[in-house]
C-alpha cells in the first residue's frame, strides 16, 4: 500500500521542528525512506512541499537541507502572527460551527484544570488543540494553512514553553470563545490580538534573558532539542 505523501510529510515536519533534523543538515532521499518505511517517491514530493513552507532548501552540490532561518524571518514570525490570529478568531465568531464552540470550550475546561491542579504536562499540547480549532472554526482554508504553518515554525524557531502566568492565558481563551460563540467577531479579534501580543512579548523576554546568560551566538531551543543559531531573535 502506498503511503501518502503528506503523511510522510508531516512526519518530517514534526522532526524538523523538534530537533530531529538539525538545520543546515542534508536530507537525503535514501535515508528518509529507510527511516519512515517508505518508497523514495513520497519522500521526493514530501521535500517539495516543505521547500514550498520554507523548512527544507536545496543547495547545489548538496541537495535538499533543512533551512537555517535569518534574524529577520524569525522576528517577521511573530508579527505575522499578530496578524492572522486575530483575523482567524474574527472570522471564527462568523463561520464557527456548534461542533467548533463544543471542542473549543472542552479544550478551555481541561486547561483551566490542569491550571488548578498544578497539572502543567499537557498544558502545551492543550493550547496547541486550542488554536488549531480556532483556526479551524474560521471555515477558510487558505487561513487554516497558514496559521497551521506559522504554529509550526514558530514552535522550530523559537523555544515553546509554559507561559509564565497558564491561568491568565487559559482566562484568556475562555473569553475569546464567549466571543465566538456571541458571534462578535471585533470582541474576537480584540481578544486574540491582546492574547498574541502578549504570547509574543513573552517570546522576547525570554530571549532577552537567555542573552544576559549566554554569549556568543543566540541559543534558540525547539521543544525537544537546543541548538545555536547566530543571529535568529524574538
Amino acid at each position: 500500500m502506498r503511503i501518502p505523501a503528506h503523511s510522510v510529510c508531516t512526519a518530517i515536519r514534526d522532526d524538523i521542528v523538534s530537533g530531529v533534523f538539525e538545520r543546515g543538515s542534508r536530507l537525503t532521499e535514501e535515508v528518509l525512506a529507510r527511516r519512515y518505511g517508505v518508497s523514495r517517491v513520497p519522500v521526493r514530493e514530501a521535500l517539495r512541499t516543505l521547500e514550498s513552507e520554507g523548512f527544507v532548501v536545496t543547495r547545489r552540490h548538496a541537495g535538499a537541507c533543512v533551512a537555517e532561518p535569518t534574524e529577520q524571518e524569525a522576528a517577521d514570525l511573530l508579527e505575522i502572527r499578530m496578524l492572522l490570529e486575530p483575523l482567524g478568531a474574527a472570522r471564527a465568531a462568523q463561520r464557527r460551527t456548534e461542533a467548533h464552540l463544543k471542542v473549543l470550550r472542552g479544550l478551555v475546561r481541561l486547561g483551566q484544570e490542569r491550571v488548578r491542579r498544578g497539572e502543567g504536562e499537557d498544558l502545551r499540547s492543550l493550547g496547541g488543540w486550542f488554536h488549531e480549532t480556532l483556526a479551524q472554526a474560521s471555515g477558510s482554508p487558505a487561513l487554516i494553512a497558514l496559521l497551521t504553518q506559522l504554529r509550526h515554525k514558530i514552535a522550530w524557531m523559537y523555544a515553546v514553553e509554559h507561559p509564565a502566568r497558564p491561568a491568565d492565558s487559559w482566562a484568556e481563551h475562555g473569553a475569546i470563545v464567549d466571543a465566538v460563540a456571541r458571534g462578535d467577531a471585533e470582541r474576537a479579534r480584540a481578544l486574540a490580538a491582546q492574547h498574541a501580543e502578549r504570547a509574543t512579548t513573552a517570546h522576547r523576554l525570554r530571549r532577552a534573558d537567555r542573552q544576559g546568560r549566554t554569549t556568543g551566538p543566540a541559543r534558540v531551543r525547539t521543544s525537544q532539542h537546543s541548538v545555536n543559531i547566530a543571529g535568529v531573535r524574538h
